[in-house]
């Protein structure tokens, strides 16, 4: 068994909890509100921009342009073609998919944000590849299993989201996974250790950031607009 099936193996619950999750089978279903929506793709869109600031640390610690590469490529990834799966869901909510960035992180976007940039600060190219992950593997088993499952066709209101992240198991998860069990076989048993303690961390928190869609999850405190966790524009800006 490989490094990375081993984290597969003990996260197994997890990626089960999330396959069940009620946000999950809303877009299996179809039947995801629009705030349900909105609020994801708010915050994924910022939890987006701080994964691809992750990558840019992740260059900085490289030795070699093949993994360089590899990094250089997601950021591209994100900024050109998972905007499709955004559009998607603002495509069904009726609004533009401009009118939904520069929010506030809720409190589990918040978290997985902190979680994600404390490692990359702080660890090595191991340990940022293991703490990456989860978010690439979940998303493409999820797509996977719903393209199996729902077989859907151009009158599903999520087909194009379920149809791009279908695709991805194979490609960009399968390569990581393959840099995490190539950088595992010559880590200290300690830094083994860490990586699976990030990559156990983030698919609970991946698993948060659903419930947090799904729940509409806000700061138990709302403060006025221009405080800490408001930014100027947001009560004219609001997408109820």
């Amino acid at each position: 068994m490989s490094f990375t099936e081993e984290l597969r193996r003990q996260a197994d619950g997890i990626f089960q909890a999330i396959f069940e999750h009620p946000f999950v089978r809303g877009i299996a279903e179809g039947t995801l509100t629009r705030e349900q929506l909105i609020h994801y793709v708010k915050q994924d869109f910022e939890y987006l921009n701080a994964y691809m600031r992750i990558y840019g640390i992740a260059i900085s610690k490289c030795t070699n342009r093949e993994d360089m590469a590899v990094f250089n490529e997601q950021i591209s990834f994100i900024l050109h073609s998972e905007v499709h799966p955004h559009q998607n869901f603002c495509a069904v909510a009726g609004v533009t998919y401009e009118e939904l960035q520069g929010y506030p992180l809720a409190p589990s976007a918040h978290h997985y944000i902190r979680h994600m940039l404390t490692v990359a600060h702080e660890g090595s190219l191991g340990e940022i590849l293991a703490v990456l992950l989860p978010c690439m593997w979940t998303y493409a088993e999820i797509g996977r299993r719903l393209l199996d499952e729902v077989k859907p066709d151009e009158s599903h209101p999520f087909y194009e989201w379920i149809g791009f992240y279908g695709d991805q198991l194979d490609g960009t998860t399968l390569k990581f996974r393959e840099r995490v069990d190539a950088w595992t076989e010559e880590a200290t048993a300690a830094e083994r250790e860490r990586m699976i303690e990030h990559f156990i961390l983030s698919c609970q928190l991946e698993y948060k950031f659903w419930d947090m869609a799904y729940k509409q999850e806000e700061w138990p405190v709302q403060m006025q607009t221009g405080s800490w966790n408001s930014q100027p524009g947001d009560s004219l800006r609001e997408v109820r």
